[in-house]
């Protein structure tokens, strides 16, 4: 009996010593990234990198969102979208004055994030027929990008109160809140029956 104990106890390290689960966390295969040239030295250019970033983001979006409008066939959501298309033109104005607020012209740098969620959107109306399964799937769309824009507001409103850009805060808590106030509205669109069609 204390040989079969031992021989599956040999049998079980070997095994864990063989596909690396030996206790310890392996770093096989994991390397230390090297940051770019024109990499962030500080929060304060973390912060500039970040709202070139939702720049880009946003003037995507005006791009976008009549796409959305015109083949959503839900009164509702289409009024949604309309409201929030001026709500994003606002959302680009603040942030050119954020911008302008540290002295600095507004400049738009890819976000690599936004642009997968806008073709993501484009590809689910192409995958979807006309009517309530084409309007859920716009609003799952719309509320990835939501939810990406309220994340990347709320990390930018706590870099600027680090750093002391007051003005820059402030246009920046408004934009969150009204990015959450659309995320909502976009629940509660899905909510009253709109999903239920789409079964």
């Amino acid at each position: 009996m204390a040989t079969t104990k031992a021989s599956t106890k040999t049998s079980s390290t070997a095994t864990k010593a063989k596909t690396g689960m030996t206790g310890k966390s392996s770093n096989r295969g994991m390397q230390k990234i090297k940051a770019k040239s024109d990499a962030a030295k500080d929060l304060q250019d973390l912060f500039e990198d970040g709202l070139k970033d939702i720049y880009w983001a946003e003037k995507e979006l005006l791009k976008a969102l009549p796409k959305m409008e015109k083949n959503a066939t839900s009164d509702k959501l289409k009024k949604a979208i309309t409201q929030h298309i001026k709500e994003t033109e606002m959302h680009v104005q603040r942030l050119e004055k954020c911008f302008e607020s540290m002295g600095q012209k507004a400049k738009a740098e890819k976000c690599d994030a936004m642009a997968g969620l806008i073709e993501e959107g484009k590809g689910i109306m192409e995958e979807t027929e006309e009517g309530a399964v084409r309007d859920a799937g716009i609003i799952a769309a719309a509320q990835k990008v939501e939810h990406y824009e309220i994340a990347t507001y709320g990390t930018l409103a706590a870099f600027a109160k680090v750093l002391g850009h007051k003005e820059g805060l402030k246009l920046l808590l408004e934009t969150l809140k009204e990015e959450k106030k659309c995320d909502e509205l976009l629940t509660s669109i899905a909510d009253t029956n709109l999903n239920s069609k789409a079964e």
